[in-house]
């Protein structure tokens, strides 16, 4: 075992390594589920506790008065691209911050419907700032260890080993000898990432 990643033989071959548990499967760190596999897929863990995301809204329109598109966009720019709520979940906590007082429509709005904070929002901002500090630096934390690992260029590299290895593998003109040299060249690359 090097690095903590097994030989393909050890693990069973490509199926094995393409499986539940496999590394390029939806556990594993290049399948749907991991740092360099494709986003989406896998399933994750929540990014939000009850009631959290109306506060980062109503602490984001505490900001400047947006829209709802731009809510979305700032969240995901929060964590570092991980993560952005959907519509569907956005829009109707912007009704329920309405219905609730704590934000109202801009004045002056074009076309789309932006929002910006009121006065009892404020009052709600101010009475929960300790809880908006610790969620939004969590927020922060979370962008701030993807970008550790997630550069364009890794995901790139990554995919693009990946996709070469699927290929490979669903090609069915794979021999022994081909596993076997394509295992170690993988292996080999493990040990000079290792020695960076």
């Amino acid at each position: 075992m090097m690095g903590g990643w097994p030989r393909m033989e050890m693990m069973g071959g490509w199926d094995d390594a393409f499986g539940p548990d496999g590394p390029f499967g939806p556990g594993g760190p290049f399948g749907p589920g991991g740092p360099f596999g494709k986003r989406g897929g896998g399933r994750r863990r929540r990014m939000f506790g009850s009631g959290e995301l109306r506060l980062v809204l109503l602490k984001l329109l505490g900001d400047e008065p947006r829209h709802g598109y731009e809510l979305i966009k700032a969240v995901e720019d929060l964590t570092g691209g991980s993560y952005a709520p959907s519509p569907g979940t956005v829009y109707p906590t912007l009704s329920l911050l309405e219905d609730e007082g704590a934000i109202a429509p801009a004045k002056g709005d074009e076309t789309r419907k932006a929002y910006e904070i009121t006065d009892a929002g404020r009052e709600e901002l101010e009475e929960r700032a300790d809880e908006v500090e610790q969620l939004m630096e969590r927020l922060a934390g979370h962008g701030e260890r993807r970008r550790a690992y997630a550069t364009p260029e890794m995901f790139r590299a990554a995919g693009n080993l990946a996709g070469v290895l699927k290929n490979k593998a669903r090609s069915g003109q794979l021999d022994q000898k081909t596993m076997e040299e394509i295992v170690d060249l993988i292996d080999e690359l493990a040990k000079k990432i290792e020695r960076l």
